[in-house]
C-alpha cells in the first residue's frame, strides 16, 4: 500500500506568480541593489532570485537617451540617426542603428546574451 504524506505549515512550497517573480528579479537588478538583501526582504534564497532571472531572461535595465548622449564623438560617423545601445554585464556594448532589420538585431542580441 502506498504511503502519502501531507506537509502543512511553513514547510510547504510557496507558489509565486509571474508578476511576483518579475518584480523581485527587477528589484534585484536595480542600481545599487544587493541580491541577498532583496532575497531577505522577499523571504527567498538568493539562488532562487538568480534562477528567476535566468528563467525570465532578465538581463538589465533599459535606458533610452537622445542620440547625442548615446554616442561618443568618435563613434558618431559610424552610426547616424537613432541608435539602440545595449551593454551586456559591462563586458560588451552593442549599438544597433534604426536601419538594421529587427530579425538581425534580435539574433545578435540573443547570441551575445548567451556569452
Amino acid at each position: 500500500m502506498a504511503r502519502n504524506e501531507v506537509i502543512t505549515g511553513t514547510e510547504r512550497r510557496r507558489r509565486w506568480s509571474e508578476e511576483q517573480k518579475r518584480a523581485i528579479a527587477a528589484e534585484s537588478l536595480a542600481p545599487g541593489a544587493v541580491v541577498s538583501e532583496v532575497a531577505r526582504r522577499a523571504d527567498v534564497r538568493p539562488s532562487q532570485i538568480y534562477r528567476w532571472r535566468q528563467e525570465l531572461h532578465t538581463v538589465a535595465e533599459v535606458l533610452i537617451a537622445p542620440p547625442k548622449h548615446a554616442l561618443r564623438a568618435a563613434d558618431s560617423a559610424a552610426c547616424t540617426g537613432p541608435v539602440i545601445e545595449i551593454e551586456f554585464a559591462g563586458r560588451v556594448r552593442l549599438r544597433i542603428p534604426a536601419a538594421i532589420p529587427a530579425a538581425l538585431a534580435a539574433a545578435v542580441i540573443k547570441a551575445l546574451s548567451r556569452r
